[in-house]
């Protein structure tokens, strides 16, 4: 009876490490997530926000923030130039 309990507990320890053993391995060689759509993507994006309804729409609130994001990136850009003029001049 005591070895049958000593034999369950220790195939169930021998499950958990290995789920444990697989989850830091698997975790470990997580990549991540990579979108390349290039001019076919491109073309398909446009396609699809030509399409109108609700496909149309999300598409060119996609394109939109995109846009916006350069945006962004480029002021940023500009104020770091900014900051460096400034603090080459004394200012």
């Amino acid at each position: 009876m005591a070895s049958t309990r000593i034999g369950r507990g220790m195939q169930v320890a021998l499950l958990a490490g290995m789920f444990a053993a697989g989850y830091v391995v698997g975790s470990l060689n997580q990549r991540q997530a990579d979108a390349q759509l290039g001019d076919v993507g491109k073309a398909a994006m446009e396609k699809a926000g030509g399409a109108g309804g609700a496909v149309g729409s999300v598409t060119q609130l996609g394109s939109s923030i995109v846009e916006m994001q350069q945006h962004v990136d480029g002021l940023q850009k500009n104020i770091e130039t900014l900051k460096q003029v400034k603090s080459a001049l004394g200012g």
